[in-house]
């Protein structure tokens, strides 16, 4: 009996040890290292709303111990039994009034971080942005750019210091599209063409993943963004473009069946793919919804899908049926092969 009370004792401090035990490995948390602008600003919300919490759970983990401890059964001094109790006003205004009041700056200043970093707001930046079409299909990610005219999967690279406009959507279950130490995750949505603004500050390789449960292999929906100098990434379009072959519609729609991907590089890919695939589910008469860009982006989008390259009027035509097999290839030939980093 002698030895149950400290087995007892110990066996209370152990949560907290296993706790501290845990906590000691938050360095190695990626997201906690934030790379960008759009990261560090998230994790400073993160920080700030922490604080503000521990503001109440540090006392009342402190006053329960305490009280457990003052009011335990074999104490050897003797509490008073004070079964009669009178209302205090001053003790109902702090328990009451505290929590509220840091439930109500919590939420300020979560709506002002909100507004701020709004995902599809774009960032204040010298240089002009680079845009990465990203698809999400099972179970892997397509990396379209546009600009460059290359295709990527599994794999993104981009230059530093330079905001990356991502659209992206699916061609498959919906899933979240996520790179931790650049910034918040988004959704990707089939018939949705969704927009987030990030960037990188210094180069490197940085993780990528899918944050949506999709089926068997989502937990290998993972991708490499690595950020370079501008004269690297130009270096590397150009490697892509003369080294690999180009993506034809058969090759994508090869892409596209329910399979893990090893990364691959296309240097072309057909014309108009990814407005493609956001109209490929619409019915006639609609068309898919492009989230974050202004009444004429959308208009301007919208239009590139109701019109074939010569000029022909196709806003009558069920887009559920669309083929996509007259799109300009761009000297596109069969499917590329693979090819890993």
């Amino acid at each position: 009996m002698k030895y149950k009370g400290w087995f007892m004792r110990a066996a209370a401090l152990l949560p907290l040890a296993l706790m501290t035990f845990l906590l000691s490995g938050c360095g190695d948390v990626v997201v906690l290292d934030p790379k960008g602008e759009i990261g560090k600003q998230q994790l400073d919300l993160i920080y700030i709303t922490t604080g503000l919490c521990l503001i109440i759970i540090v006392p009342v983990l402190i006053l329960t111990f305490w009280i457990a401890w003052k009011y335990r059964a074999k104490s050897k001094k003797k509490e008073a039994y004070q079964p009669e109790w009178d209302h205090s006003t001053k003790l109902e205004a702090i328990w009451w009034g505290v929590p509220i009041l840091i439930i109500l700056l919590i939420a300020i200043v979560t709506v002002q971080y909100s507004y701020k970093l709004e995902p599809s707001k774009a960032i204040a930046s010298d240089e002009k942005p680079i845009t990465i079409q990203v698809v999400a299909l099972d179970w892997k990610w397509l990396f379209l750019y546009p600009e460059q005219g290359i295709a990527t999967v599994n794999y993104i690279q981009f230059p530093e210091k330079v905001p990356v406009q991502f659209q992206l959507t699916a061609d498959a279950p919906m899933n979240s599209f996520w790179i931790p130490q650049l910034g918040g995750q988004i959704y990707t949505m089939s018939g949705m063409a969704m927009k987030l603004h990030l960037i990188a500050d210094e180069p490197g390789d940085y993780f990528g993943t899918g944050a949506n449960f999709s089926g068997e292999y989502f937990g290998k929906m993972t991708f490499n963004a690595k950020a370079t100098s501008r004269a690297d990434f130009d270096k590397w379009v150009a490697d892509v473009k003369q080294s690999y072959p180009a993506m034809s519609k058969e090759g994508y729609d090869e892409l596209a069946k329910p399979d893990t991907s090893l990364v691959r590089s296309f240097s072309a890919f057909p014309n108009g793919l990814f407005d493609g695939i956001v109209n490929k589910y619409v019915v006639a008469g609609e068309s898919g919804h492009h989230h974050g860009g202004s009444d004429a982006d959308a208009s301007k989008e919208e239009t590139s899908v109701t019109e074939n390259h010569e000029g022909h009027d196709m806003g009558d035509m069920d887009m559920s049926e669309m083929d996509m097999g007259d799109m300009d290839m761009s000297g596109a030939d069969d499917q590329g092969a693979a090819h890993q980093h």
